[in-house]
């Protein structure tokens, strides 16, 4: 919802940059992308397609590449062919349906096949070379591997059917509207103005972007909160000069040497439960997840890490065994599952989907201090 009520202030922007908008009703942007990229492909020219995305690699082509921006001080990568075979360990890029119908994508709502991962599906590709043949010979695989492919089967088809990208969409591809154009600086500036991005705007024109404080309701901070109202405080900034002790000091003065704190190592399920029903009378919890990956999709789960007080802090180790991780995930379900709670963390969207491929839904409300950071202080690090 919050995004269909932003796309006609994304369209105006597009528009701002005279960037042609291609939309079709019925298909997915995936869906244009893949046709327009496959036009050009045809008509000779080399296509770049800007995307995170893992069902792209289905697309790619000797002059057809995937984009990938650099993210969170990553490095910029370009994938054609070679690189997508080497990523999912296949032998064509066809296959990509194929490792997504087994495996899933968390990301994109595509379930895939219940118990088998990214390694599983590489194996049975090899043997099989299609996610068709494996289905016609789940009954020659033995354990319980086979049982689950024979189970899955319906999702594994309905997978890989979500997983493939039409490219036989009534859109067609003209050079002329893919030239670089010059910006219609006014329209930009009226859009920047009226959302108030002034740092993006002072990037992209260099120039301030008028202010709109003056039509703000005057209040004691100067300040606004994350939804644009006046922050109403009694509260005074603390000279430096009348610093005297710990309590004064700002948050980035502090640091793990200079401010008491209390870590709680909890292993026993005795004292996860005991844990629990404290964590239980609080509405706002701090929440971490410790994993082996950056990647949420390939993460698996180290640790949990809760904290209701400044300063204290409680942490539940995972084992290797997913059984026993399974099983304290379990434990905490309840928690997970009350909706009056607020779970507080930095990219917890990151910290959500690493939960999701543990089956794991946190059914209250989220804070998230990266998000907030961005709205108080665009161009900060997070």
């Amino acid at each position: 919802e919050d995004i269909s009520t932003a796309v006609p202030d994304i369209k105006r922007m597009i528009k701002g940059f005279n960037i042609p908008c291609i939309e079709k009703d019925g298909y997915e942007a995936d869906d244009v992308i893949g046709a327009l990229a496959k036009q050009a492909e045809k008509a000779g020219f080399d296509v770049f397609m800007v995307t995170p995305d893992k069902d792209y690699g289905q697309l790619v082509s000797e002059h057809i590449n995937i984009y990938k921006p650099p993210y969170q001080g990553g490095s910029l990568e370009i994938m054609g062919p070679k690189e997508v075979c080497a990523k999912w360990d296949i032998e064509n890029v066809g296959q990509v349906i194929d490792v997504l119908g087994l495996m899933g994508d968390a990301v994109d709502n595509i379930p895939g096949i219940p118990g088998v991962g990214e390694k599983t599906a590489a194996k049975l590709l090899k043997e099989y070379g299609t996610l068709e043949n494996i289905l016609d010979n789940a009954d020659k695989i033995k354990g319980s591997l086979g049982e689950k492919i024979r189970n899955g089967k319906e999702l594994a088809i309905m997978s890989k059917k979500l997983a493939t990208i039409i490219i036989d969409v009534p859109v067609e591809f003209h050079e002329e509207d893919f030239r670089l154009k010059e910006w219609n600086k006014d329209v930009l500036r009226d859009i920047f103005t009226e959302l108030e991005f002034k740092t993006a705007g002072k990037r992209v024109l260099g120039e301030d972007i008028p202010s709109t404080e003056d039509q703000q309701p005057a209040n004691d901070s100067g300040q606004l909160d994350l939804f644009g109202q006046p922050v109403i405080t009694e509260k005074k900034a603390i000279p430096a000069s009348t610093i005297e002790d710990e309590s004064a000091y700002t948050v980035v003065d502090k640091n793990i040497n200079n401010t008491s704190h209390q870590y709680s190592l909890v292993e026993t399920p005795e004292a996860i439960a005991d844990l629990l029903k404290m964590l239980a009378d609080h509405t706002e919890i701090c929440f971490d997840t410790e994993t082996t990956n950056i990647d949420a999709n390939l993460a698996e789960l180290v640790g949990l890490s809760f904290s209701v007080k400044p300063g204290e802090g409680y942490y539940i180790p995972c084992p290797a065994e997913r059984a026993a991780t399974d099983a304290i995930l379990l434990q905490c379900k309840p928690l997970f599952d009350d909706e009056s709670k607020t779970w507080i963390g930095q990219n917890l969207k990151y910290d959500l989907l690493v939960l999701k491929w543990y089956n794991v839904d946190i059914k209250g409300n989220t804070f998230d201090t990266m998000l907030a950071h961005y709205v108080i202080e665009p161009d900060g690090k997070r």
